[in-house]
């Protein structure tokens, strides 16, 4: 059987992390199978549905890497397919017109849960052998439900929960068109499921209770439905339901944090399933591993420590070409045009080992691009006493004739501290407050480097004159 999967989100909000993690298990699924992957935008919603959320969603999917293989699909679209659908229930004494009001079914269900009976529709008005039906009131709109099998059990043999049974008798008949005659959600989903070809319906655990309706709804209408996985859900540390403050926000705040597509990726597939005690996966790894057998059927923790720990491993090792232009974007969120910068490569291989996200690299990173505003004030107070001023007048004077390479920087630096009979660090961190005005940079001699002759010939006779205007008792 050729596999087609789908990721189906309603545009009513952000891309969270756990309808991302679910993209990414439909995405592998099929990747590793040579199966298509396909995006429905479930949009019915017309209220709650917004075109920011929908481009939210494509820009998200976009970033990530999952970008369906076919143009999405969106169900506002397929309105007069639906409508046919149900057309053909009715005709076909599958689905039935209920007139029943609110009042009506407000009473009947307060009745019901009196005498401490499961809430449920009654099929007043579902047409039954030997049963009559009172004429339709005037004046009044139906509904149309689903006549959901009265017998038997549904059961479903799920990929990561294994088999599981629902009595037909404790499935009440859906609503599958309001009165206004638009389609409900278990009706648009399972027509499009059928039409679109999709053999696994990948999910989230809590869309377990509409599986046996909408097996029936498919076999109603003389379809195989799909297999079907519902995955875990996604908890914060605490053990309760994914917050913001856990980390539920839309999937374009987590490129501002400053992690990588694959970093995120990476640990998403990894609540959940596992392959071994492997942590750190390619993309092609996942592809090449992920299968249903190794779903957990419990529900994952999100640990943000934990992932950005695992993004960090990505910057460590990813290839230029994602990291470099990553840096340009967080860097010109930072106010800063950094695009085709001859410099970008080598300032990513600088800071690489040290920042766990890429805006923590642009932030650290902005000295390369433009001079400090200000001297951080606890590492010039620590950094700017005495012979500071001596000091970064003569590393300024050796410099200006130097060979403009990381060795011959190397030995200036160290010229000085063996001239002025100091330690290292008292050069080199006087010098990074300098030039980028906190004590923390790349190695002296690889910042340098990169900074280029003038501009930290610049920043050091500015700091020069910085503390020659300073009152004695701070500049010495």
């Amino acid at each position: 059987m050729s596999v087609t999967t789908r990721f189906a989100p309603s545009p009513t909000g952000f891309l969270h992390i756990g309808g991302v993690r679910t993209a990414l298990f439909s995405w592998l699924y099929a990747r590793g199978r040579d199966g298509r992957y396909v995006l429905r935008i479930e949009d019915t919603d017309r209220e709650r549905s917004t075109p920011e959320a929908v481009q939210a969603i494509l820009e998200g999917l976009e970033w990530l890497g999952l970008a369906a293989d076919e143009t999405p699909v969106y169900q506002t679209a397929r309105d007069a397919r639906y409508r046919e659908v149900i057309d053909q229930l009715l005709a076909e004494g599958k689905a039935y017109r209920c007139y029943a009001s609110k009042e009506e079914l407000d009473a009947m269900r307060e009745a019901q849960r009196a005498r401490k009976e499961k809430p449920r529709y009654d099929g007043r008005w579902r047409p039954m052998p030997g049963k009559t039906l009172p004429e339709p009131p005037p004046g009044v709109d139906p509904v149309i439900r689903f006549a959901n099998p009265l017998e038997g059990a549904v059961v479903v043999n799920d990929l990561v929960k294994g088999a599981m049974a629902f009595d037909n008798n404790e499935l009440d008949d859906l609503i599958i068109a309001r009165a206004d005659g638009s389609p409900t959600y278990n009706l648009c989903v399972v027509v499009d499921d059928m039409d679109m070809g999709i053999s696994h319906v990948i999910r989230g655990n809590d869309h377990v209770a509409n599986t046996p309706r909408q097996v029936n709804i498919l076999k109603a209408l003389g379809a195989e439905p799909p297999a079907y996985a519902h995955v875990p859900m996604i908890l914060g540390p605490d053990g309760v339901k994914l917050s913001k403050r856990h980390g539920a926000v839309s999937v374009t705040e987590y490129r501002a944090m400053g992690f990588l597509p694959d970093g995120l990726l990476n640990y998403l597939v990894r609540l959940g399933w596992s392959h071994g005690d492997q942590e750190i996966f390619t993309r092609e790894e996942m592809i090449q591993h992920f299968d249903f057998d190794h779903v957990s059927s419990a529900p994952a923790r999100f640990d943000m420590e934990k992932a950005w720990w695992v993004n960090h491993q990505y910057i460590k090792q990813a290839p230029m070409e994602l990291l470099v232009p990553e840096l340009v974007w967080h860097l010109r969120r930072l106010g800063i045009e950094a695009e085709g910068d001859p410099r970008l490569a080598e300032i990513v291989d600088a800071q690489r080992e040290r920042c766990r996200s890429m805006a923590e690299m642009a932030e650290k990173s902005t000295f390369f691009f433009q001079a400090p505003a200000e001297y951080a004030e606890k590492d010039a107070k620590k950094h700017f006493k005495a012979p500071a001023a001596e000091v970064l007048a003569d590393v300024r004077q050796r410099l200006e004739d130097c060979s403009w390479a990381a060795e011959a920087l190397h030995e200036v630096v160290h010229a000085v501290a063996a001239g002025h009979e100091v330690g290292l660090g008292k050069v080199a961190q006087p010098i990074r407050v300098a030039i980028s005005g906190a004590a923390v940079t790349p190695p002296i001699d690889q910042t340098l480097a990169l900074l280029g002759r003038d501009t930290t010939l610049e920043r050091l006779d500015a700091a020069v004159q910085w503390l020659a205007a300073q009152p004695t008792e701070s500049a010495s």
